[in-house]
């Protein structure tokens, strides 16, 4: 039978708290959501979006095996009362990463990061008692979330960190600590908050300022920040560095790669012994993504032919380029899910995966596109510059949601200005993910072939959800 996850004397010791309601409970998890709480968890009231205190009660009527929490009336029961419940989860992570021997992986980009730590945390998971981040739990309270709930006896553990300022990713590698430290690439996100794509590059690297002194740096040899990623991981003091992509001289380098709509084939120069590759998902990033895990895994003590293994076992998420088959009036249409979130070059690269695929007999390709957001003053020219890509992908129908996207439909050829959903052309603006699954549904016809990529605040995941359970997304819903 193993360990708990925290006993009560441990929690109180790594907070500082004071327990109140009893003292000799154990927790087998960390929750911050009532909803999603599992029986022995502990129940961290957070004050984020929402006052956690306020579900207390719930969270304690679930089964939670203790409240943290800063007012110890939120709730009966047993009780870990702290002066500040952030505080007190990020010493619960410390200390969870202080007791236990497990390689830390911390990974960041603009680009990729999430796919690469799932990637990472199905190669650990293979390779023995692993733990890793959960959804995106990437920010000031998902990675010491994520650390709070390793238990001891990891071996390998990969989170991933994210951040929409300067500053933000220093603090989180200093939680982490990682061992491995790994950069997947750099693109034009968070221009609003930054200002250039050199000081995204200086932001990301931040990570490297957590790494342990013998630790190793991946980073991507390619990059157009190549040097600003390299600099700071000099400077770092880490032991080695890793760097992966096509040119000569890189640690792990995509030696060649056969990318068509369903996947890609390829070899991986790693360190010198060439290891096949045969990847599901669609688009040459997938390769580099698949470069950046093999540099990681190799790097936290795995094969390199066991790493190929498991990566061509993957498949794409949802809203991260699943691809399926609707039933639509009799016939069939196909579907590209790359709804979670979008910048320029991940935009382009899904515009370019929608060109792949051959519609089937009849069927057109059609481009749901959703805004890009915190792009800063050169957002409409980004949003513009998308239209060559339709164009090269021989897009049949954009239908661009948002006021951004109509910069977008204005460069498209032979489109005006102005232009709305009662004009037939190639080219329409919704004004929400409702109005454009409206369009989308009358436009509809067998063998098309649909694109739904935008930002995650622009909703058009909402239209991915509305087209599965075939049920309506109001016009007027954000």
């Amino acid at each position: 039978m193993s360990d708990p996850l925290w006993r009560a004397a441990e929690a109180c010791e790594a907070t500082g708290g004071q327990l109140i309601g009893g003292s000799d409970w154990q927790a087998s998890g960390v929750s911050i959501d009532s909803r999603s709480l599992e029986k022995g968890d502990i129940f961290v009231a957070l004050k984020d979006q929402r006052d956690g205190h306020d579900f207390a009660r719930a969270a304690m009527a679930a089964g939670a095996a203790v409240a943290l929490v800063s007012d110890p009336s939120a709730c009966d029961g047993p009780r870990l009362v702290v002066d500040d419940v952030l505080e007190a989860l990020q010493c619960l992570g410390a200390a969870a990463r202080t007791r236990c021997d497990a390689i830390r992986v911390g990974v960041t980009g603009s680009v990729g990061k999430t796919s690469v730590k799932d990637a990472l945390a199905a190669v650990f998971h293979k390779a023995g008692k692993s733990h890793n981040s959960v959804k995106s739990y990437n920010n000031h309270w998902g990675v010491p979330l994520t650390l709070a709930r390793m238990p001891r006896e990891t071996q390998r553990a990969v989170f991933e960190m994210g951040m929409n300022h300067a500053g933000e990713i220093r603090g989180l590698s200093a939680q982490v600590n990682p061992h491995i430290a790994v950069i997947t690439r750099i693109a034009p996100a968070h221009l609003e908050n930054l200002g250039t794509i050199e000081n995204i590059a200086k932001a990301k690297s931040e990570i490297f300022e957590g790494l342990l002194k013998d630790g190793v740096a991946v980073l991507p040899r390619d990059d157009d920040q190549a040097a600003i990623l390299t600099d700071y991981a000099t400077r770092s003091g880490a032991a080695f560095l890793l760097d992966f992509g096509v040119k000569a001289g890189a640690a792990v380098r995509i030696v060649n790669y056969n990318d068509g709509p369903d996947g890609g084939v390829g070899t991986l120069d790693v360190m010198g012994r060439h290891i096949g590759i045969r990847l599901a998902m669609p688009g040459m990033h997938q390769a580099w993504n698949a470069a950046a895990v093999m540099a990681a895994g190799v790097a936290a003590g795995c094969e390199p032919e066991m790493i190929a293994d498991v990566l061509s076992g993957l498949r794409a998420g949802a809203g991260r380029g699943d691809v399926f088959d609707l039933d639509w009036q009799g016939g069939q249409v196909t579907i590209i899910d790359d709804s979670y979130n979008a910048n320029p070059v991940s935009m382009a690269s899904a515009i370019g995966n929608l060109g792949a695929r051959t519609p089937r007999e009849g069927g057109r390709r059609i481009a749901i596109l959703g805004e890009m957001l915190e792009l800063g003053p050169d957002a409409v020219s980004l949003h513009e510059g998308l239209a060559e890509r339709l164009e090269c992908a021989e897009v049949d129908i954009v239908i661009g949601v948002g006021d951004l996207m109509r910069a977008l439909v204005a460069a498209l050829p032979e489109a005006k200005e102005e232009r709305d959903l009662s004009v037939p052309t190639g080219g329409y603006i919704a004004r929400s993910p409702g109005e454009a699954l409206s369009k989308l549904r009358e436009l509809l016809k067998d063998g098309d072939v649909v694109l739904i990529k935008g930002s995650n605040a622009s909703g058009v995941h909402k239209i991915v959800a509305g087209l599965k359970q075939g049920e309506p997304v109001r016009a007027t819903e954000a």
